[in-house]
Parts: structure tokens; C-alpha cells; sequence
């Protein structure tokens, strides 16, 4: 091996390079690898991928895939527990819970998700407050319940967007020989 590299795996946590120094052939060097764990702030962008994905699902099952007047009708009889849905807010639901699901396992992702969350449903509730007694606007069919759920959405966003980063940590038993 004098003078090539060869790479192995360090228990699934890391990779460790190993190299032959041509000064000592035959000699091996390893350097230390970071743990990757999974941090708070991407459970928590799963756990909403999950809740939004489970509630547009659900939300079919009360409106169906038409609603009772049309794919974008305000009904305010039309609800899932005391938020207003109609098939397009189902979809939308579901498409968010589903970019949740798909980000949340990589740091840097979950963090995309959690943009993703401020921007989109802080444009929803500014658009949910001007529309939520207008029922010619109202294409969501977006309650007053749903405006505060979606500043909430917006501050948990802020939460997984913001989340302090970990401190990275070395691999015990790797240091350099």
C-alpha cells in the first residue's frame, strides 16, 4: 500500500481513512471521524411531516376527492375536528407532510423543511386572515382555527429551522497513530 489509499467503515458511524505514508511504508494512519446523530430538530420536522401527511389523508375522508360542491369550495360545515378543510387543503396538507417525511433525515434538509413551513403557512395565515369571512377568496376553506394553526406551524418552522446545531464529536478509540 505504499503511498494509496484505502477506505473502510468505522462502526457505521463514520469513515475512517486509512493511508500508507511513503516516508514509513507499511505504517498506518487513521483520523478521526464526527458521530452523526440524528438531532431534536430533525425528529421534530418528521413528527410534522407526519401529523400533516396523517391529516390531509384524513381529511379526504370527510371531504372525498370533490368535496360535496367542488374541489375548492368554503363550506364552513366542512371540518376535520374544528379546522376547515376541502380537497385542495387536503392536498396541500398532504404534499407538506410528504416534503416532511422526505427532509427530515438529513440536518441540513430539516432545516430546508423548517424554511419551507415559515414561508409557506406564514404566507397562509396572512392570506387566511384577509379571506376567512370572504367565501368568493376562500379557496382553502381557512377558519379562524386554521389561521392560529398556522402561526403555530410558523413558530414550530422557526423551531426546526433555528435549532442550535450539535457540537460535533470525535469517534472514541480513532486518533491519529
Amino acid at each position: 500500500m505504499n503511498g494509496t489509499l484505502g477506505v473502510r467503515t468505522c462502526d457505521a458511524v463514520g469513515i475512517v481513512v486509512v493511508a500508507s505514508s511513503p516516508q514509513a511504508p507499511g505504517a498506518i494512519m487513521s483520523h478521526p471521524t464526527t458521530a452523526r446523530r440524528t438531532a431534536a430538530h430533525q425528529w421534530l420536522a418528521l413528527v410534522v411531516g407526519v401529523l400533516y401527511l396523517a391529516v390531509g389523508i384524513l381529511g379526504f375522508f370527510d371531504t372525498g376527492f370533490t368535496g360535496s360542491t367542488g374541489f375548492n369550495e368554503d363550506d364552513p360545515s366542512q371540518t376535520l375536528w374544528v379546522f376547515g378543510i376541502n380537497p385542495l387543503h387536503n392536498i396541500v396538507h398532504v404534499v407538506v407532510g410528504g416534503l416532511g417525511m422526505v427532509l427530515w433525515s438529513r440536518p441540513r434538509s430539516a432545516r430546508v423543511f423548517g424554511w419551507i413551513l415559515v414561508v409557506g403557512y406564514g404566507a397562509t395565515a396572512v392570506y387566511g386572515f384577509l379571506v376567512v369571512d370572504s367565501s368568493g377568496a376562500n379557496l382553502l376553506n381557512i377558519n379562524m382555527a386554521d389561521n392560529w394553526l398556522h402561526v403555530g406551524s410558523v413558530v414550530v418552522g422557526l423551531l426546526i429551522a433555528l435549532w442550535p446545531r450539535p457540537a460535533a464529536t470525535e469517534v472514541p478509540g480513532h486518533t491519529e497513530a
